[in-house]
């Protein structure tokens, strides 16, 4: 299990590996910006798409990522 430290690093380290620097930034600002409940957020996400396709995108996310990131470290 990884600490919330690491977890965090890694949280803003993906988001500006996806997003870039400023649109990172921009999202972060946006989230704190307004009211954000995520549980309702995950509910209302990928409404369009079976348990099947979602387990199939996690599973090709997963894949696709650098070996280290596919494994927990010991920190």
């Amino acid at each position: 299990m990884i600490t919330d430290t690491e977890i965090k690093i890694r949280g803003i380290q993906t988001l500006i590996d996806t997003l870039g620097e400023l649109d990172a930034e921009r999202f972060i600002t946006l989230l704190l910006r307004e009211p954000f409940d995520y549980t309702q957020w995950q509910r209302s996400l990928w409404t369009d798409k079976s348990i099947e396709e979602v387990s199939r995108m996690a599973l090709h996310s997963r894949s696709t990522r650098p070996a280290a990131d596919n494994h927990p470290r010991d920190v």
